[in-house]
């Protein structure tokens, strides 16, 4: 007897059953070529030989299968069946909608760069770092030797200093600094090696009209345009074109320094990874009791 595989119909001869066949269309496809097959085993052994399996789509949640994505995305909608997308921005968790995770984030304190204290986000980290580094965290707790105000960095009070700022060392500027450390630093700890070292006249700049070019007041060295003539005077009038005369103090960083202030700004940037923001306050306290002291510099 021979039967056909998609219905019940049974016929004494092959050919009886394959013209039942033929008629009824009742012969099992192959998902992916045109062949047939009599049997469903005969053609799962042919799509297992040549990988002619049709793709399925899976539900992302259960073990349900489709045959088409849109039928697979309709489960889904219908059974709330959706992957979680929203990632926290710090543990592995996902969440269905921006708020959920936003809740998670807020309950858990999981901000990547987030102030706990102000409740404000940032950015970045450079920017949150800079945020807890700044007036409102760190308060202004480096004075200056000299008329004792208060500054939140090594770099602001070295500013104040090297600039003739200070109303108590009005005598001090950033060539004098320069020439004072250089004694004090024999073995370059600080300074630069240089063969000689010419001062600099401490002469104040005043830009004149001729700089100005119709669209913007331009440096006549650098040939950059500034928006203002007070802005280029400030530029002419700084360290930007004198020069460099420190170095890092991580042997190996090749970033050098026209004044003490960017030397400190550059280890507070925590850039070359020598030091955190607070062990450079250490090293300001080193530097300028060795200063004060008139002592060597021995290395920090």
């Amino acid at each position: 007897m021979f039967e056909c595989c998609a219905c019940d119909a049974t016929f004494s001869y092959r050919e009886d059953c394959d013209e039942h066949m033929d008629d009824y269309d009742h012969w099992i496809e192959c998902e992916t070529c045109s062949r047939v097959f009599r049997s469903q085993a005969a053609c799962n052994q042919h799509m297992n030989a040549v990988d002619h399996w049709a793709p399925t789509f899976e539900c992302e949640t259960c073990t349900s299968t489709f045959s088409t994505q849109n039928g697979a995305n309709n489960h889904m909608n219908a059974k709330g069946h959706w992957l979680p997308t929203v990632p926290c921005q710090t543990c592995p968790m996902k969440f269905h909608s921006d708020q959920a995770a936003e809740n998670h984030m807020i309950a858990k304190r999981h901000y990547r760069n987030y102030c706990y204290d102000c409740n404000r986000t940032f950015m970045n980290e450079n920017c949150l770092r800079q945020h807890l580094n700044s007036k409102t965290h760190r308060g202004t707790s480096i004075p200056c030797p000299f008329c004792r105000t208060g500054f939140v960095t090594a770099s602001g009070v070295s500013h104040h200093l090297e600039s003739g700022s200070c109303p108590q060392a009005q005598g001090l500027n950033r060539d004098k600094i320069h020439r004072i450390i250089q004694q004090l630093d024999p073995n370059g700890y600080v300074c630069k090696k240089q063969i000689g070292w010419h001062d600099e006249e401490n002469v104040t700049y005043s830009v004149t009209d001729s700089a100005y070019n119709g669209n913007s007041w331009v440096c006549y060295i650098c040939k950059k345009g500034f928006n203002s003539r007070k802005a280029l005077n400030s530029h002419v009038n700084s360290p930007v074109h004198k020069e460099k005369v420190y170095h890092c103090l991580k042997r190996g960083c090749p970033k050098e320094f026209h004044s003490l202030a960017g030397l400190f700004n550059h280890l507070e940037s925590e850039k070359c990874g020598f030091i955190r923001f607070d062990g450079v306050q250490q090293v300001h306290k080193q530097l300028n009791d060795a200063i004060m002291g008139r002592r060597m510099i021995t290395g920090f």
